[in-house]
């Protein structure tokens, strides 16, 4: 298991046990953390799972993917950091990720 924390636009802070191989955005649905639509279920089809990785967790979370890419591209108020939670793969490297949530989806 992985602790991510989720902060939620508002500053509130969901710290949770995430499994190996889930991805960031299923750790947040069944942890109800609110700011998480992921209204496709982590196809990488709608962008509703979009979330800002802390700067010092980005070189971990590997790289956006072509598709994630197109699009991030469509997203309320992209950044560098910007990524789809559907396509971050929970790994033990990743104990202590810390993930904001933008103050909306799409």
């Amino acid at each position: 298991m992985a602790k991510i924390t989720y902060i939620e636009f508002s500053g509130t802070q969901h710290i949770v046990d995430v499994a190996p191989n889930v991805s960031v955005m299923k750790g947040a649905v069944d942890n109800k953390v609110r700011g998480i639509l992921a209204d496709c279920g982590g196809s990488c089809a709608c962008a509703t799972c979009h979330v800002y990785v802390d700067p010092a967790w980005v070189d971990r979370v590997g790289e956006k993917g072509e598709q994630e890419a197109l699009m991030l591209e469509d997203v309320f108020d992209p950044q560098e950091n910007s990524r789809l939670s559907c396509q971050i793969k929970v790994t033990s490297e990743l104990d202590g990720l810390v993930i904001r949530l933008p103050q909306r989806q799409i």
